[in-house]
């Protein structure tokens, strides 16, 4: 295996970087949060970092979509996708590619005409900003993005955190990755399918005429998203392609102009994650639907993988020459979020995936060697009780926002919204959002209706095409709780006395369901409203669901005005630190046909029927041994000995050993909801069974289907002392 050098363009000694306070980090328990001086507490948020040396994917169970990276000196940077969200264009900072932070915004707003601003029946849903390109030299860095119909837009600064400079190149250019080639020339390679590349003038002011040409002919494999990188001496172009199903592609060649050959480097990685509920019936280019408007929601098959599989995203080099990847991934209602591998180069190709396991990637592994010891972190705080002056970063409006009509101000530790004119929810104007977060979990918000006129609508909403709300309503005849489902254009109205009122939402968004509900005795019972709200993604928003404040008039003018106050968000499956069952004995069942994990007498591993004697017994308990790292050995209750790889892992080789060694080892992958897989240290292969032929085990399974019924997906139980 050789390992490439660094990329040239984005990490060179001396480079400028963005400095942050040095922290080391203590030991502590996996999954548990540390404030510093060795308290620890339950987590209350998601977390990719488990504390003790691994991580587990996603970073971010909340969308995180086209995800570009970069590196300079020992500081990482990730840009994403913001669409019609604003501020936009978001900015992270890590120093070990497993915890991130907000860092900045490259644009408290873009304006380029009245569909960023939800006038006159226009909007940008699902456009926007959108797969951004990172880039850093000569002490300036660079993010470049197509906005469809506005040309190529170009944000630079010397400092990540900004203020970043904003310009306009009148050519569009889709899906762009820039190259900052070692002799001063930069490249742009562009297009789906058919790869283009053309060469910018030397101080980005323009292109170079005559430059642009067909680097990779349509047929050769290759898709969009690309991410365009010198590595040693070749060009690699890494893009994603959709022909039926998500994969990730790879072009080199020996100079940027091609000859380029490609390759496939990752494939078939769903980590278990099904195909969300699709809107079929709203697509980029469907009018924006309104009440009354039918839907075409449907539920795919148990293994349908479309854009599930992970697809789209770049590589980095460490310091010390190893290289990983990031890459968006389908999360059902949550939309596409982003996931890290660790990346192998084999052939002078960076697969995504271990040795023996190439293309595919693992749910939980050792986080990258970057000798820093940052605890573990989530990239924003949800919460806001709107009293600091400025909002949360986390919360982003819905298109551009209407100056004046809005305040942290006029009443201090609120949220004041100003009622705008707008026939339904979708194209209410000064709508404030922020992401969902999985796998489970509710947000409730404190509003005071006192101030809303006739026609006047406030509340929480779920941002989404079919949308959902809960609020306030203020009649004629005084005001009402409503209920919405767009999706069954059904309206709820309940007498309401109280002038505050809390609202929640909470939503399981691994099953895209979510149950609004509404409290007036100050948050200690909550009372539900309505049916479960199903959320099918689309491609009209393109985005994942959001919890939405929002407040509009429905009766065609300016009203009054509706204030929120204590915005909270609740995960309870944050805390994963009983995920790992270390020291305890458990039973184990495949998820494939319901059978029981068997330590068999002919010195196997192997499946017992779930109502036979062998699964009652000791034979189907294993005590689980903690080596550090999520790694673990699994010794039979039954005294036959260790779970143990032999040969190259085929069925028949999961053997009981009566000594424990390095081919007993597994890293524990965390399914969530007591579901786990075992990775075989050995192999880098799952441990598993093929339910078709019911033979014994094998360490020879490459990852598991989208319905986790491939055999080699298993669910935990605690079996008590022995």
């Amino acid at each position: 295996m050789t390992i490439p050098a660094r990329i040239s363009t984005v990490s060179h000694p001396g480079l400028f970087v963005f400095a942050l306070a040095a922290c080391s980090l203590a030991w502590c328990p996996a999954l548990r949060a540390s404030d510093g001086a060795g308290n620890e507490s339950p987590r209350t948020t998601w977390m990719p970092d488990n504390g003790n040396g691994t991580y587990t994917n996603p970073l971010f169970y909340e969308e995180f979509s086209d995800p570009d990276l970069i590196r300079v000196g020992g500081d990482f940077y990730l840009a994403g996708t913001t669409m019609h969200a604003m501020p936009c264009l978001v900015v992270l900072h890590s120093r070990d590619l497993v915890n991130w932070k907000f860092l900045s915004y490259a644009a408290d707003k873009l304006d380029l005409g009245p569909e960023f601003r939800l006038e006159g029946g226009r909007d940008i849903y699902g456009q926007g900003i959108w797969a951004p390109c990172i880039r850093y030299s000569k002490g300036t860095f660079y993010i470049f993005s197509n906005i469809n119909g506005h040309g190529l837009q170009v944000f630079t600064s010397r400092n990540p955190a900004g203020p970043w400079q904003h310009r306009t190149l009148e050519r569009g250019l889709h899906d762009i990755s820039v190259l900052f080639d070692d002799d001063g020339r930069i490249y742009a390679v562009f297009n789906y399918a058919e790869v283009r590349m053309i060469e910018f003038k030397p101080d980005l002011s323009g292109f170079i005429e005559g430059s642009e040409r067909i680097v990779i002919p349509r047929g050769s494999g290759m898709g969009e998203g690309h991410h365009f990188y010198r590595i040693r001496g070749k060009y690699y172009i890494i893009s994603a392609d959709y022909a039926p199903v998500g994969r990730m592609q790879c072009a080199r060649a020996d100079r940027p102009e091609g000859p380029y050959e490609t390759t496939v480097i990752s494939a078939g990685e769903t980590m278990g994650t099904q195909r969300g509920w699709w809107c079929g019936s709203v697509g980029q280019r469907t009018p924006l639907p309104g009440p009354g408007a039918k839907f075409d929601v449907i539920k795919p098959g148990d293994n349908e993988f479309g854009a599930v599989t992970l697809h789209q995203g770049g590589i980095v080099d460490l310091p010390n020459g190893d290289w990983w990847g990031v890459s968006m991934m389908d999360f059902r209602s949550i939309g596409r979020t982003t996931v890290l591998s660790p990346v192998t180069w084999e052939n002078g190709w960076p697969y995504f995936g271990l040795p023996g396991n190439l293309g595919r990637s693992p749910r939980t592994w050792i986080k990258p060697a970057v000798g820093v010891g940052d605890p573990p972190a989530a990239a924003y705080e949800r919460d806001d009780d709107f009293s600091s002056g400025t909002l949360q970063p986390v919360w982003q409006w819905n298109h551009a926002p209407v100056a004046g009509k809005w305040s942290l101000a006029e009443k201090p530790g609120t949220l004041r919204l100003h009622t705008l004119p707008a026939g339904h929810f979708l194209v209410a104007r000064n709508t404030l959002t922020q992401r969902v977060v999985g796998p489970e979990s509710s947000a409730t918000v404190v509003l005071d209706g006192s101030g809303l006129k006739p026609g006047d609508i406030a509340g929480l909403g779920l941002l989404n095409i079919p949308c959902g709300w809960i609020g306030v309503a203020r009649t004629n005849n005084g005001r009402v709780l409503r209920w919405y489902n767009q999706a069954t254009d059904e309206t709820i109205d309940q007498p309401l006395a109280s002038e505050h009122v809390s609202l929640r939402a909470t939503g399981d968004y691994d099953a895209d369901l979510a149950q609004l509900s509404y409290s007036t005795d100050g948050g200690k019972s909550f009372a539900p409203v309505g049916g479960r709200i199903r959320l099918p993604f689309q491609l009209k928003t393109f985005q994942g669901v959001r919890y939405a404040l929002f407040a509009f008039n429905a009766a065609g003018h300016e009203g009054g005005v509706a204030e929120f106050s204590t915005f909270r968000v609740a995960e309870p499956l944050a805390d994963r630190s009983g995920n790992l069952p270390v020291g305890k004995v458990i039973a184990l069942t495949n998820l494939a046909n319901g059978s029981a994990v068997w330590a068999n007498g002919n010195g196997m591993l192997h499946w017992a029927a779930p109502d036979s004697r062998e699964a009652a017994g000791a034979s189907a308990h294993f005590r689980v041994h903690d080596h550090g790292r999520g790694r673990v050995s699994l010794e039979a209750m039954d005294g036959s000995g260790f779970v143990t790889v032999e040969g190259i892992g085929l069925s028949g080789d999961v053997r009981l050993s009566k000594k424990e060694s390095d081919d007993s080892l597994f890293q524990w992958q965390d399914m969530l909801r007591g579901q786990c897989m075992l990775l075989s240290l050995k192999t880098h292969r799952y441990v598993g069974i093929d339910a078709l032929t019911g033979g014994p085990y094998s360490a020879d399974s490459p990852g598991a289907r989208p319905d986790r019924k491939d055999g080699a997906v298993l669910a935990w139980t605690d079996a008590g002392p022995e």
